[in-house]
């Protein structure tokens, strides 16, 4: 069964094409990031499976049903732009969000979400006295205490320190678990590598990538060495074969022309420094992210 399926969509505000020609199938019980540039397209999605916004051509089937409204109580949405009630105390928000989408039976959900987010001894105070992070769980909770089949959301991790992090993903994983499809939106590729089944990338409207990340990496190769070399200033310069350099402090990933010859490369190097780290990999998600977010590096090394 898929949670969602989107067939030949496009959405456009004015003469701006938002969205273009996308079709995408999420299959149920999966973690499916939504990657991009800013203005690429990812919230419009989002919004058009929340039925926020309507295609203008195209299909939308979410949860099996494509009338529009239709499985709404079945699906959470954390918005990127954040609010809460702030006069309303911690478990009043919850309980009022809990029963917006039709889930009376709501105190021992709301109990469980509040110990397992470390909110318990906050429950009866206001929202406007939380910390930035403590509102963003609280959030988090409003979304998915109706317990939704699909959950929708939009730069969750944005702001939060890596504590919160952590507990927001081990929540996120907890509902996979639980059979609930999670789709979110990032913009922190180590997370959507780490975390999701399949990665979705839409640029500039249309999508460019989908799969698991195996499958995305397989489609580049590995073209990628990682490298820890010692020496002086401008020993990975000119290097045979080389496309780029990339420096992270402590090693550098070399990006390899097609067709090179990594033991050529590997050969240059011990002439010019020590080599304690030598490594043929495949591309990591940011890398990939940057190489179609960023066509001017390709073009300007074909040039």
């Amino acid at each position: 069964m898929n949670a969602v399926v989107i067939d030949h969509v496009t959405k456009t505000f004015g003469r701006h094409v938002a969205v273009n020609e996308l079709c995408l199938t999420v299959p149920a019980g999966t973690i499916y990031g939504f990657i991009g540039p800013n203005g690429s397209g990812k919230t419009t999605t989002l919004r058009m499976i929340m039925r926020i916004l309507y295609p203008d051509r195209g299909t939308l089937e979410v949860l099996g049903e494509t009338r529009l409204g239709a499985a709404n109580d079945r699906v959470g949405y954390l918005p990127e732009e954040r609010g809460l009630y702030k006069q309303m105390k911690v478990r009043d928000i919850l309980q009022f969000y809990a029963e917006l989408k039709g889930f009376r039976d709501h105190d021992r959900a709301i109990t469980d979400w509040l110990e397992r987010l470390g909110l318990s001894d906050w429950s009866n105070k206001k929202v406007e006295t939380l910390s930035k992070g403590m509102a963003q769980k609280v959030q988090f909770i409003a979304t998915v205490v109706a317990r939704p089949d699909l959950v929708l959301l939009d730069e969750p991790f944005s702001g939060l320190d890596p504590v919160n992090a952590v507990v927001l993903r081990e929540a996120i994983l907890a509902l996979r678990r639980s059979g609930t499809t999670v789709i979110f939106s990032t913009h922190d590729m180590d997370v959507a590598q780490k975390m999701c089944d399949f990665v979705f990338m839409i640029y500039k409207g249309r999508k460019v990538l989908d799969g698991t990340l195996e499958q995305i990496q397989a489609a580049y190769g590995s073209d990628t060495v990682r490298v820890h070399v010692e020496g002086r200033n401008g020993t990975l310069e000119n290097l045979p074969d080389v496309v780029t350099v990339t420096d992270f402090g402590r090693w550098q990933e070399l990006r390899l022309a097609r067709d090179a010859d990594p033991q050529r490369i590997l050969a240059e190097l011990m002439q010019r420094g020590r080599v304690h780290h030598f490594e043929l990999t495949r591309p990591t998600l940011h890398d990939i992210f940057m190489r179609i977010a960023q066509p001017q590096t390709e073009e300007m090394a074909d040039a």
